[in-house]
């Protein structure tokens, strides 16, 4: 019988892709894709000569990526409260508020909060690395997009005309 190959927990570039992306698109209607999203996040490695977990890691990423200009410093992680006020922010290909567009929309968060800002950030993070999104980047040419505070509270037009930052890992 042959053994079940296992992710080194070292390399976080192999934990923090295709396999997380999955587990985490599965979350909510598989048990087992729950287990590997918990044991991937809570996995340690070494980054620069400190060991932290893959969700730290994921976190700290997130706030370098889209939380800059909420004053948090650059060492700093994403909490609660930084992945919420920045998600409504992120569209895909084009500033738009529909489903095709809307990050967090078309990957069905419409509550962000204790229980799953970390599964979001991973979410962002394992796309740009192996997901779809991945995928979009190299041969399509959409990016993540980060657009301007408060998208919500923007009319049609100012959505379309707001500053856009694009983002690529791929």
């Amino acid at each position: 019988m042959a053994e079940k190959k296992q992710s080194d927990p070292t390399d976080n570039q192999t934990l923090i892709g295709g396999q997380l992306y999955q587990a985490i698109c599965r979350f909510d209607t598989d048990p087992d894709a729950r287990d590997e999203y918990y044991r991937i996040m809570d996995s340690e490695i070494e980054n620069r000569g400190k060991k932290q977990t893959i969700r730290e890691q994921i976190l700290h990423v997130y706030s370098m990526l889209f939380c800059d200009d909420l004053g948090s410093d650059t060492e700093s992680i994403a909490g609660p409260d930084e992945v919420e006020a920045t998600a409504d922010r992120l569209y895909i290909g084009q500033a738009g508020f529909d489903p095709d567009h809307w990050y967090r929309m078309k990957y069905h968060f419409p509550i962000i909060d204790d229980d799953n800002y970390d599964r979001f950030a991973a979410l962002v993070i394992s796309d740009l690395k192996a997901g779809p999104l991945h995928e979009s980047v190299k041969t399509h040419g959409d990016m993540l997009l980060v657009g301007e505070r408060n998208p919500l509270l923007m009319t049609e037009d100012e959505r379309k005309t707001q500053q856009l930052h694009p983002i690529e890992l791929a």
